[in-house]
C-alpha cells in the first residue's frame, strides 16, 4: 500500500466533523432534495468542501464523492488508487438529530478498500484503520485498539437498522436462530454499524437493501483491519457457507452496492 499519513486524514474528518456541527446545532435544519429524493442538508455541502480540499491537500489521487459521483467509468475503470468519501453519511439521522450520522473517508487501491476514517461528530467518536496497521478508535480524545477476536460465546448479535427491517432481512435473521442458541437484535445509524461489528459489539451486519460504494468503503476498511468481512450477500439455508462468499468491491460500472453481509471474525 501506499504510504500515507493517516494523521492528516484524521484531521480532514474532525474538520469536516466541526462544519457539520455548526449547523446540527440548529434546530431547524435547511433541507433540499435531490433527483433521488433523500435529503440534502448544508452541512453535506461544507463537509465535502472541506474533504475534497483536505485531501486534494495531501495527495493527487481523484475523489470519488457521493457528492460528486458522476465521473465516467471510463474515466476511472484504471485508477490504481482513489478517496472514496461520503461528507455525511446518515443524513436522516442528522435530520432526525439523534447523533448517529459519520464522516466517512476512505482510500481504495484498485477495488478494494485499504484504509478509512469514520467519524461521529456529535457523538465525539472517530475510528480508523488500514490493512498493515490495524484499527483504532478514538473516543471523547481517549485512544484504544479495535480488536473483535473475542471467543464467540454462541451469542449472535445482530445490528440493523430500523427503517431497513425489511422481510427478506427478518427472514435472514430468523434463519440465524436455527443455528445459534441466542441472537440479540441492536439498531444503530449509519456506518456506525459497520464499526459496532469491527469492535466486537455487534457480531453480524445482514443489509438486504441498498446502499451505495460510498456508504460502506470506509468502514470496510476498519473491519477489514481486524479480519472481519463484508461479503456478497446470498440467501443460504446453510449458514455457515456465508463465509465462502466473495467480498464485496469497489469503483464498479454501477456504485450500487449489491446486498451484503458484514461479519466480525470468528461468527461463522
Amino acid at each position: 500500500m501506499t504510504t500515507l499519513n493517516l494523521n492528516k486524514i484524521i484531521d480532514i474528518a474532525y474538520k469536516a466533523g466541526e462544519e457539520i456541527l455548526k449547523i446540527y446545532k440548529f434546530i431547524d435544519v435547511e433541507v433540499e432534495y435531490k433527483k433521488d429524493n433523500s435529503p440534502l442538508t448544508e452541512a453535506d455541502k461544507k463537509a465535502h468542501e472541506v474533504i475534497e480540499q483536505g485531501l486534494k491537500n495531501i495527495s493527487n489521487y481523484p475523489i470519488l464523492s457521493e457528492e460528486g459521483k458522476d465521473i465516467p467509468y471510463k474515466k476511472r475503470q484504471n485508477w490504481e488508487y482513489f478517496w472514496l468519501v461520503d461528507p455525511l453519511d446518515g443524513t436522516k439521522e442528522f435530520i432526525k438529530k439523534n447523533g448517529q450520522f459519520t464522516v466517512n473517508i476512505a482510500l481504495i487501491q484498485k477495488n478494494k478498500p485499504v484504509a478509512g476514517v469514520v467519524y461521529a461528530p456529535a457523538l465525539d467518536i472517530l475510528y480508523y484503520g488500514t490493512l498493515n496497521e490495524g484499527a483504532y478508535k478514538i473516543e471523547k480524545g481517549k485512544e484504544s485498539k479495535v480488536s473483535n477476536s473475542n471467543n464467540f460465546d454462541g451469542t449472535v448479535k445482530v445490528i440493523a437498522s430500523k427503517s431497513h427491517l425489511n422481510e427478506e432481512t427478518t427472514k435472514f435473521i430468523e434463519n440465524l436462530k436455527i443455528h445459534y442458541k441466542n441472537v440479540e437484535m441492536i439498531s444503530i445509524g449509519s456506518s456506525l454499524k459497520i464499526c459496532f461489528v469491527a469492535e466486537g459489539k455487534a457480531d453480524i451486519y445482514p443489509r438486504i437493501a441498498p446502499t451505495m460504494e460510498w456508504d460502506t468503503a470506509a468502514a470496510h476498511a476498519i473491519l477489514n483491519a481486524v479480519k472481519g468481512r463484508i461479503v456478497q450477500y446470498k440467501e443460504y439455508r446453510e449458514i455457515y457457507k456465508i463465509k465462502k462468499l466473495p467480498e464485496l468491491i469497489y469503483n464498479k460500472k454501477n456504485l450500487l452496492n449489491p446486498y451484503f453481509i458484514a461479519f466480525r471474525e470468528n461468527v461463522f
